[in-house]
């Protein structure tokens, strides 16, 4: 077992699979690129892959979802995909198994190879995203399953097989996630229904999903160096609890209508004809464009008020980076885009006559 280990470990099968996909390090004494590519249906195939494990695809998806498709499955994959992140990227400032080396591996990505590599949180995201959704909809929309099976498997794997083919992990650290979140799919199973009560709990709960999120950030695991890890992780709880107080104000102050039935409700999947799928794409646009303006805003006045506090010098980019600012800034500007992303959106949408 432990040679086995070893061996998914090995950066060189990395590197074999890299060139079997037409991906090349660059010769030694070029003053080109650092790699060549002789593949090019594999090289756009995996990077797009890449990108629908990163921010810009959650960004976009979970938002799209809960404003044109539906909020009960975008409770269910918001919280599980918070869970999943956070025990994912916890795991890897504790394990801190490095990322392959190179060579032989060629890395395409630069920005996340200060963190560690075990486990892979896009395959755990991929993975927890895709078959949640399967999970859920199964008693909530009638299609055949071997259909949603075959589109869970695809989209879990091309992110996988992504994250070897930018040399970002190796082979068990994309194992190690798989399977990670396989088990805490089946453990938190149970518990779900929960989820869909969670807009009715009790102004209790409320703040201690506020501070629980906060504190656990905030004595995120430290590191001798600097990673985007801490960052991502308070993004992704802040974007998790922005959204559970959004449902929880919907639900308390009536802005959203109660399901005449009881949850789950079966039911057809509608055909997309041309004005739904223009519907769609206005309120995602809407949307899209109030979110990313709260971003800003937030984020400016937060980072003033930390930098007027601690005293610091506001163009000094590093100080965005010290444990006392990096936390409060990215947890109040998240907690606000999930606020806005299912409370004012929505009432925006109203406003405008869409929905």
């Amino acid at each position: 077992m432990a040679e086995l280990l070893r061996r998914l470990q090995d950066a060189q099968l990395v590197a074999r699979f890299q060139r079997r996909c037409g991906l090349f390090p660059a010769p030694e004494d070029g003053a080109g690129p650092e790699y060549v590519v002789k593949n090019y249906f594999y090289y756009y195939l995996f990077r797009f892959s890449a990108a629908l494990g990163q921010e810009v695809f959650y960004i976009t998806f979970l938002p799209f979802t809960y404003w044109n498709i539906d909020p009960y499955l975008s409770r269910r994959l918001v919280m599980i995909w918070v869970l999943v992140m956070y025990i994912g990227q916890i795991a890897k400032d504790i394990l801190k198994w490095p990322r392959p080396s190179s060579p032989p591996v060629v890395k395409l990505e630069k920005r996340i190879i200060t963190e560690f590599g075990m486990p892979s949180t896009h395959a755990m995201a991929a993975t927890a995203i895709s078959f949640t959704l399967l999970i859920s909809t199964l008693d909530r929309y009638q299609y055949p399953f071997a259909l949603g099976l075959t589109m869970a498997v695809a989209f879990s794997t091309l992110v996988c097989l992504s994250r070897l083919y930018t040399g970002m992990h190796t082979v068990l650290d994309v194992l190690g996630g798989v399977l990670i979140t396989a088990l805490l799919i089946v453990l938190t199973y149970p518990a779900w229904t929960l989820i869909d009560c969670l807009d009715s709990a009790s102004p209790l709960f409320l703040v201690c999903f506020i501070v629980v999120p906060f504190f656990l950030c905030y004595n995120y695991p430290t590191s001798e160096y600097y990673s985007p890890t801490r960052a991502d992780t308070t993004t992704i709880l802040a974007v998790g609890t922005g959204m559970t107080i959004g449902f929880w104000i919907n639900h308390f102050f009536q802005l959203v209508a109660k399901p005449s039935e009881p949850l789950p409700v079966i039911q057809n999947i509608p055909p997309l004809t041309t004005d739904m799928l223009v519907l769609g794409l206005a309120k995602f646009t809407v949307g899209i464009v109030l979110t990313l303006l709260v971003r800003q805003l937030v984020q400016n006045l937060s980072l003033q008020v930390l930098y007027s506090w601690f005293k610091v010098v506001t163009r000094n980019k590093e100080a965005r980076r010290r444990l006392e600012i990096e936390v409060p800034y990215k947890f109040v500007t998240y907690t606000s885009v999930g606020i806005c992303a299912t409370t004012f959106v929505p009432m925006l949408h109203k406003f405008l006559g869409l929905l």
